[in-house]
């Protein structure tokens, strides 16, 4: 398309003469010209009339608008196309028009646009609120497509209260845009954005995630499976998806979900149709992104055990001392009213030790209670591993026997562990029974496919469903008298118990 490689062009001229500071200050990357028409050709146009209108909220220098026009124009039956353009930047302001005017002299079909230079979100803040002021037929489009920007606001901020029903936490502009783009919508049409996968898990967008999908279904992943090249000549490493919604409260049997091995070119394409159960999940509407036959029987594999562990009363925490802010109460060496510290070093080969971490201070005194926590059996968990690892769960049994000179212990806040609710004690079957389900093959696939970063949330953890504890005592009962912690063993137990044993996924299922 040689029309959109001048638009690139002159886009590339204009990134070369703005400090990217700048830009970063706007949450401002813009579109490569690949991932734009992949995001044009994602749309059904079939429902389409003849008078097509667009909506493009964030629209920088009119990439995203142009390529989608592009496939409009070409289609049959499509005759006239107006689009509106939302613009905060003045920088690019007229770059963008001078775009569109081009369009114009381009194709045949009638082509109107209107660049509107105000606030996405608050210029609509009354309609989207419906207040005494807002207009009692607000704009609705055909087709919206959008590269949103990029950037954490307050919780205080006007758009975050322009918007409360979305908000929890700290929100970010990208997931208000699409929000409020839900809103301007047509019922039964669609729109496609390229967002962070940040949303699609975790407690601060779960109120995002309910409102999405009371109103939405999505028909359409697409996955980058690296995090560089997804937008030209931006340093961009956060992990970034294309979802296509269509505006309805019926959702598809089916989520097709496609990743690439080159995200520049959208070549050698993978296409996976993934049942929407098994992509919209739980209770907080987790999303997954199976990209593998594998990924999705581990997925329903998972989904067939009914509880949680807060089900269970057994919960997932995170470790209580943050050490940098504790400097003073930290130790070097053991001694009177000092108790161990523990990192995530001190988790290897499946057991929690206190031998050197590598940390000059392993040890805590302190008069703060709340710094301190009962010796007693746990499940430590990671907080953090490295990419390239070969596991994002990994997990230390802790046995209170193993310290019993203490009466109080210290988790550094780099680790997770898992508790009874109640402050109750883990017996010691339960405690061996949940490794076997969380060190398993299984799980940290499930772990995987929920969460791409390399942090284990244990907000997410605690959503995850589990076996029965009668069960998990079972298998922990099979763990002790092995006394094999590795992975394989774990994988065999759970396959034996769950899978393999008949009368037992009856009961579990049933």
């Amino acid at each position: 398309m040689e029309f959109l490689d001048e638009i690139i062009k002159a886009t590339n001229d204009f990134l070369e003469a703005m400090p990217k500071q700048i830009r970063k200050g706007y949450g401002q990357f813009f579109t490569s010209k690949e991932t734009a028409l992949f995001m044009s050709e994602m749309y059904d146009l079939s429902f389409l009339g003849h008078e097509v209108s667009v909506l493009d909220p964030g629209a920088g220098s009119g990439i995203l608008s142009i390529a989608l026009i592009d496939r409009l124009a070409k289609a049959s039956g499509i005759t006239k196309i107006k689009l509106t353009c939302y613009e905060t930047d003045s920088n690019i302001i007229g770059l963008l028009a001078s775009n569109l005017n081009r369009v114009k002299e381009y194709y045949p079909c009638s082509f109107e646009y209107q660049i509107i230079q105000d606030n996405y979100i608050l210029s609509q803040s009354d309609e989207y609120n419906n207040t005494l002021l807002a207009d009692a037929c607000p704009k609705k489009y055909d087709i919206i497509i959008s590269n949103p920007p990029y950037m954490k606001i307050a919780r205080d901020a006007p758009e975050a209260l322009a918007m409360p029903d979305l908000c929890h936490g700290a929100p970010n502009l990208y997931f208000l845009f699409l929000g409020m783009s839900l809103f301007n919508l047509k019922d039964d049409h669609e729109l496609v954005y390229i967002i962070p996968r940040s949303w699609t898990s975790g407690a601060y967008f779960k109120r995002f995630r309910e409102n999405l999908f009371s109103k939405s279904s999505i028909e359409a992943i697409h996955v980058f499976e690296s995090r560089d090249k997804v937008f030209d000549n931006e340093n961009v490493l956060q992990e970034t998806m294309i979802i296509l919604i269509r505006k309805t409260q019926a959702h598809v049997d089916c989520v097709r979900i496609t990743s690439s091995n080159s995200n520049r070119k959208f070549n050698h394409l993978t296409t996976l149709l993934v049942p929407y159960d098994c992509v919209v999940s739980g209770r907080d509407h987790y999303v997954f992104l199976p990209t593998t036959k594998q990924d999705v029987e581990s997925i329903s594999a998972v989904n067939k055990f009914n509880s949680t562990m807060p089900d269970l009363g057994l919960r997932m925490k995170t470790g209580i001392v943050v050490d940098f802010r504790e400097k003073d109460s930290l130790r070097s060496d053991a001694g009177d009213d000092v108790v161990p510290l523990f990192y995530s070093q001190h988790i290897r080969n499946g057991r929690v030790n206190h031998n050197p971490s590598g940390k000059n201070m392993d040890w805590l005194s302190t008069s703060k209670q709340g710094l301190l926590q009962k010796n007693k059996n746990y499940i430590f968990c990671k907080r953090f591993t490295a990419k390239e690892e070969k596991r994002r769960l990994q997990l230390g049994i802790f046995l209170s026997n193993d310290f019993k000179q203490y009466k109080v212990i210290g988790t550094q806040n780099k680790i997770n562990f898992i508790d009874m609710s109640d402050g109750s004690d883990l017996d010691k079957d339960l405690v061996y029974g949940l490794y076997v389900v969380f060190n398993s093959t299984l799980y940290d696939q499930y772990y995987r496919i929920m969460n791409g970063s390399t942090q284990v949330n244990s907000t997410e953890m605690n959503s995850i469903p589990v076996p029965p504890l009668d069960i998990m005592r079972d298998m922990g009962k099979q763990l002790i008298a092995s006394g094999d912690l590795s992975t394989e063993n774990c994988d065999a137990i759970l396959k034996e118990t769950v899978y393999e044993q008949g009368r037992r996924y009856k009961k579990i299922s049933g």
